[in-house]
């Protein structure tokens, strides 16, 4: 330890007499620029405001990482290891800070706050990744240059930047920029200028205009052949469907649909049912349909749409077992029974006052304290649960909340289910879900299967499909796969083998380094 201490010492008197060319003043002012975290927040706000929905879920994580990152190095680690701050003598008084900071050298926050956020932000875009970068590296190397840490500080900050921001991911898990696979292409009409393409857009489902320009004249820009029906607050969404559906099968075109994953749902249940190809354009808040398939934005479904580049995916159903009764639901993402459907509609009925997310964080506490498990047979086994999750394919990572799809044509259901029998557990599954340990919790349990019977059914008030609550007078339902039932549009991908080993990679990896692997 006693020669790393002098090596370190060396280097920075090193640091300290050198000349850098061009460093002055750009090293000092952004050393100050990146006090209390403000460069970073700053720059989170310009990737919020200018990016697409992957910069602001880059930006967001960054934030995040930064908070746990400065808390560990700022509010942990200095108070545990005191480390006296260099001696200036040796570094030039043109490079010096205003105000010298008193706590201890040992870590760098400024090093540990500027690889948090960049390493936070690589994780959802290595493209703006790779922007951020070069400026938490100047950031860093500016600690040195102005004299108030040692190099080995600013080293052990960026490893708790880099362990903070990998950590987020045991709790948020990032979404790959590659899209889940399907089937090769199939066959889809190519519509030149969106010729044949009959588009409904739900203007409930909250897409933000973009320069002054509404959802449906942006989609109008991109297709200007396709003939757009827009269902206001007042219209009734089914019968504005339906007639899309009619005239695109007159047309031989094809259905399209901007909206939320409920939208996207009713949409694929009616081209499923016509043989329609379906263009889905993400146009709701969380779109996980549109992100699996590929299609974060407009131009990515219009380009797809244009050039006739299409994949067949599995369409999920839920079946009444008895005779006599049709009541069959489909769905392209989940299906769930339990609190989730009374969480969604306590939600609902709060969101217009609080806001979307301020209304799900009031009902998640009301459902969380005030709901009961409930009884219900699963193939066949009698079972008391909180709550039954049922995925239209196997989504990642395997030992946390499901979050997004490999494969869009595995043929399985992804199964997952909080055992209401075991003491405590509420308790243990939020200790489970704030720890990160929720894939080893003995009140979580996964499995993936082609089929599942639910019976039992008699006081389960409501299920949810794709996050839309629907009641239920079925005593017992089959859930079940229609295999490349649905052709959904998606710009042609060539599929490297590099690419493929890549996923194999992260799909054997611990789940919360899965997405480190994937970039």
């Amino acid at each position: 330890m006693r020669r790393i201490s002098e090596f370190d010492r060396r280097l920075f008197a090193r640091v300290a007499a050198g000349r850098l060319r061009g460093a002055h003043p750009t090293l000092p002012r952004l050393s100050r620029a990146a006090d209390h975290g403000r460069l970073w927040l700053g720059a989170a706000g310009v990737l919020g405001a200018v990016g697409g929905r992957t910069a602001r879920r880059a930006a967001l994580r960054g934030v995040g990482s930064l908070a746990a990152a400065s808390l560990a190095s700022n509010m942990v680690v200095k108070w545990t290891v005191d480390r006296r701050r260099p001696v200036l003598d040796g570094v030039p008084l043109m490079r010096r800070l205003r105000e010298q900071p008193w706590t201890s050298s040992f870590p760098s926050g400024h090093s540990a706050s500027a690889a948090a956020f960049a390493t936070g932000v690589a994780l959802e875009s290595s493209r703006y990744g790779l922007l951020v970068a070069p400026l938490a590296a100047a950031v860093a190397v500016s600690r040195v240059y102005v004299g108030v840490h040692y190099p080995s500080d600013v080293l052990a900050g960026i490893a708790i930047g880099v362990g903070a921001a990998v950590f987020t991911c045991r709790y948020w898990p990032p979404r790959p920029e590659v899209p889940a696979q399907a089937r090769p292409r199939v066959s889809a009409p190519a519509l030149p200028k969106g010729e044949g393409l009959v588009l409904l857009v739900n203007q409930r489902a909250g897409a933000a205009a973009v320069g002054g320009l509404s959802t449906a004249d942006q989609l109008r820009v991109l297709l200007p052949a396709a003939e757009i029906l827009e269902c206001g607050p007042d219209d009734d969404f089914m019968t504005l469907l339906q007639t899309a559906g009619r005239r695109a099968s007159e047309r031989a075109g094809a259905l399209g649909i901007c909206g939320g994953d409920g939208s996207v749902n009713a949409a694929a249940t009616l081209a499923a049912e016509r043989g329609l190809p379906l263009a889905v354009f993400a146009g709701g808040t969380l779109d996980h349909f549109a992100l699996d398939v590929g299609v974060p934005a407009f131009e990515d479904t219009a380009h797809a749409v244009t050039e006739g580049d299409a994949v067949a995916v599995d369409l999920a159903r839920a079946a009444p077992v008895s005779e006599g009764d049709d009541d069959t639901k489909h769905f392209v993402n989940t299906f769930s029974i339990g609190f989730y459907p009374e969480l969604v509609r306590i939600r609902e009925s709060l969101q217009d006052r609080l806001g979307k997310w301020p209304a799900a964080a009031v009902a998640l506490t009301r459902v969380l304290r005030t709901a009961e498990p409930m009884e219900i047979e699963v193939n066949g086994h009698q079972r008391r649960l909180w709550v039954l999750f049922v995925g239209n394919g196997g989504y990642s990572p395997d030992g946390f909340a499901p979050a997004y799809r490999d494969q869009l044509d595995d043929g399985l259901l992804d199964v997952r289910a909080i055992d209401g029998d075991q003491r405590l557990a509420r308790t243990r599954l939020l200790f489970a879900a704030l720890t990160g340990t929720l894939g080893r919790s003995h009140v979580y349990s996964t499995a993936r299967m082609r089929t599942l019977r639910l019976s039992g059914l008699d006081e389960v008030r409501s299920l949810a499909y794709d996050g839309e609550v629907s009641g239920t007078r079925a005593r017992a339902l089959r859930l079940d796969k229609l295999p490349g039932a649905l052709t959904v549009y998606r710009p042609a991908e060539p599929q490297n083998e590099l690419l493929q080993r890549a996923r194999s990679a992260a799909a054997k990896a611990p789940h919360w380094w899965r997405s480190v692997l994937r970039r």
